[in-house]
């Protein structure tokens, strides 16, 4: 059962003075990456085609992931009228796939996939944390509370079943370190990048990642803050079976916040 519908929204006090045309074309992105998560759980049903107690509950997952996808959807439309969430999103579908008939993790086992979408869902519960406190529009910072808080117990469900399938496969800590690098490394792929595309490009200009990679992670990453990215990587030591508070997790947030500076710096230069 979803924790919350979007009927549940408080729509009628939205103020549309107060949507900051900065992150209505963020707002208007993830939701075309939330909405899709019908196609992931195709996939993890997949991979994890043996393991019920675990079907059940992905299929909660996404179907939160679609709500997800649907409020920003209702709200980006309230920002910007003009704007056609379901003619984006199918846009979208028609050309951003994953692998929907793979049997096995691209992770190379199952410990690797959860970890995987462990990163995944630390990014998103920081992330919407950061816009939440970034905007002043009554509405979207309700809207990204409720998605942060069901990213945070989505972290929860993965981290719970990894550790359980992780005392079966014993992979070990430096694989799991690869696993998680890599999937961090992975927030300038396509998917990203492809969904600003068709949510705020005209139809007629072609896709090229580098330039919409650019426009979007340097956006986004302009509204983190030093304790998002603290935060994030006690979660990440904790998924990867690291101590999450320290020296260490203190050491790499540190390192990690001044590379996040850089990039979005450098996006930035891109894109001006």
């Amino acid at each position: 059962m979803k924790h919350w519908r979007i009927e549940d929204v408080a729509w009628d006090r939205f103020v549309a003075g107060q949507a900051d045309p900065a992150i209505v074309p963020l707002v208007k992105a993830a939701a075309m990456v939330e909405r899709n998560g019908i196609d992931y759980a195709i996939y993890l049903h997949n991979v994890f085609r043996d393991d019920p107690d675990f079907g059940g509950a992905v299929d909660t997952w996404a179907l939160e992931e679609v709500q997800h996808g649907d409020t920003l959807g209702r709200w980006a439309m309230l920002a910007d009228p003009s704007w056609d969430y379901a003619a984006a999103f199918a846009r979208f579908r028609a050309g951003y796939h994953i692998p929907l008939d793979a049997e096995t993790s691209v992770r190379g086992s199952r410990t690797g996939e959860l970890i995987a979408r462990c990163m995944v869902e630390i990014g998103t519960s920081s992330y919407y944390t950061a816009l939440g406190e970034a905007t002043g529009e009554p509405v979207l910072k309700e809207i990204c509370r409720l998605i942060a808080a069901d990213e945070l117990r989505h972290f929860k469900l993965f981290y719970d079943h990894m550790r359980r399938w992780l005392a079966r496969e014993r992979i070990g800590l430096l694989r799991r370190l690869r696993i998680a690098a890599g999937r961090i490394g992975e927030s300038e792929d396509d998917e990203l990048a492809y969904a600003w595309h068709c949510a705020n490009e005209p139809a007629g200009l072609p896709y090229a990642r580098p330039r919409c990679a650019a426009a979007y992670m340097g956006r986004a990453m302009s509204f983190y803050r030093f304790h998002h990215i603290e935060r994030s990587m006690g979660m990440v030591f904790k998924a990867v079976g690291l101590p999450p508070r320290g020296w260490l997790s203190g050491a790499s947030a540190r390192l990690a916040w001044r590379l996040v500076r850089h990039r979005q710096r450098r996006f930035a230069r891109q894109t001006s």
